[in-house]
């Protein structure tokens, strides 16, 4: 476990990169545009863990992924003339998903950087969504600068995929709808890929329950934030190779790594092992279906790593896209 190294919550020296009324003008552009998703109970789930959790479902977002609140509230800020001209975006594929979505809902045409292994099901709804797509190696290319370049020579409006204050402020929609129908909770579980998730979540939740406890969660070859925040400073892993495809990020963003560093209280690994058993239970005794990255905040609920353990816990469930083939064959 990693304990927060930076100052301990707002009012610290540290200026507010997101603020909460960030998010709540988020919310405000979201409505009537993104679900508003169920928040799930489980007896069996309680039980099981102890305690009493809220499971804020994400895998019902448009989209299939929480990405979609983020992608919207930044497209829905540019300018006409922008939007005429098109965007731009790199994903392994939920991220993809959401600007390509959001880019037609606005009257836009998105380009979207893909790596060459992303999951078919995510890659062919992209392309559902009217987005071009462009393939890449993950573990030879950089997938940023290829869309850095596609903007560029296009004049297209580059959408990154969480290192972006409108993005993390409309993730952080998720947290403020979660703890708007909970009321307090002590402690709020969420994955962390890039961070933007996490960041939003941490900035709506602290100032909505200042003493709430922030726990991040990364499958263990994919521990960027852990040692990031370990070291004081963004730090870069070799590129992961995890079931939890979502999450196969070398390195946290400046932006949310700031932020993070100062609103996380620790983060937890998971191996693909427990993920696998966190998308089983998901399936069978809660009647959902969830991608790896989705289910890995249950995970590190289900195996025991979050100690000591609260009384009322938050889990976001960040996303359910997964092909059946690919979901039985991670189960079978």
């Amino acid at each position: 476990m990693t304990q927060r190294t930076g100052p301990t919550r707002p009012g610290a020296d540290a200026p507010d990169l997101v603020t909460f009324d960030d998010v709540r003008d988020a919310a405000r552009r979201l409505a009537g545009v993104a679900h508003r998703t169920p928040v799930l109970r489980s007896r069996t789930l309680d039980a099981a863990v102890g305690a009493e959790v809220h499971l804020k479902c994400e895998n019902f977002q448009r989209v299939g992924a929480f990405k979609f609140r983020g992608a919207y509230n930044a497209l829905s800020r540019l300018a006409p003339e922008q939007l005429a001209r098109g965007v731009a975006a790199y994903s392994s594929g939920n991220h993809a998903q959401a600007v390509a979505l959001a880019a037609r809902e606005l009257g836009s045409h998105a380009v979207i950087v893909m790596p060459e292994d992303a999951p078919q099901s995510k890659t062919d709804a992209t392309a559902g969504y009217g987005a071009e797509i462009v393939r890449y190696d993950r573990y030879t290319a950089d997938r940023a600068a290829l869309a850095h370049q596609l903007a560029e020579e296009r004049g297209l409006a580059l959408i990154p995929p969480y290192e972006h204050p409108h993005i993390i402020a409309g993730q952080g929609t998720a947290a403020l709808e979660l703890l708007e129908e909970t009321g307090r909770l002590d402690a709020l579980l969420a994955p962390v890929g890039g961070g933007g998730l996490m960041a939003g979540s941490a900035t709506a939740a602290t100032a909505l329950a200042p003493d709430i406890r922030m726990i991040g969660v990364e499958p263990e070859s994919g521990d960027d934030t852990r040692r990031s925040l370990a070291a004081g400073h963004p730090v870069t892993i070799p590129v992961p190779r995890t079931i939890a495809d979502g999450q196969a990020v070398d390195t946290p963003g400046a932006l949310t790594f700031a932020i993070n560093r100062r609103l996380l209280d620790s983060v937890v690994l998971v191996s693909d092992d427990e993920i696998r058993a966190a998308m089983r239970f998901a399936f069978e005794r809660l009647k959902i279906v969830t991608e790896p990255s989705g289910a890995s905040a249950l995970a590190a609920l289900l195996a025991g790593r979050v100690s000591p353990l609260p009384a009322r816990i938050g889990v976001i469930i960040s996303g359910g896209n997964i092909g059946p083939d690919r979901f039985a064959e991670l189960l079978g």
